[in-house]
């Protein structure tokens, strides 16, 4: 059986604090949770039952989108940009949640970036 998985990813390149890091993180993983819940729901079922695995990765904003552009056609995706009510200018590109869908699919994808 393939694994599912989540892959979020944080942009590491911004100097976030680790509170906005996190929130960030999370907006991608809900964000992409939900994307998944209506495009795949046996996948995302499955994950659940899994034990809802999710992987954190780092990767500068070049990376970052040259993976949402590969995987925003085939898996559930969110790339979250911020509103600029804190640390960064409205806009900024600060994560990327990916799945949960088959590790097949998102590895090939994400598997040269670092853990975060």
């Amino acid at each position: 059986m393939d694994e599912i998985e989540q892959v979020i990813i944080v942009r590491c390149d911004l100097n976030m604090g680790k509170g906005k890091a996190v929130a960030q993180g999370c907006h991608a993983a809900v964000r992409a949770y939900e994307m998944a819940k209506q495009e795949t729901p046996r996948i995302v079922s499955d994950w659940k039952m899994q034990g809802e695995k999710k992987i954190v990765l780092k990767a500068d904003l070049e990376a970052i989108m040259r993976i949402y552009e590969n995987a925003r056609n085939e898996l559930p995706c969110a790339l979250i940009r911020d509103a600029g009510l804190t640390q960064l200018e409205p806009g900024t590109v600060t994560a990327l949640g990916i799945g949960p869908a088959r590790r097949s699919d998102i590895h090939p994808l994400t598997g040269s970036l670092k853990l975060l």
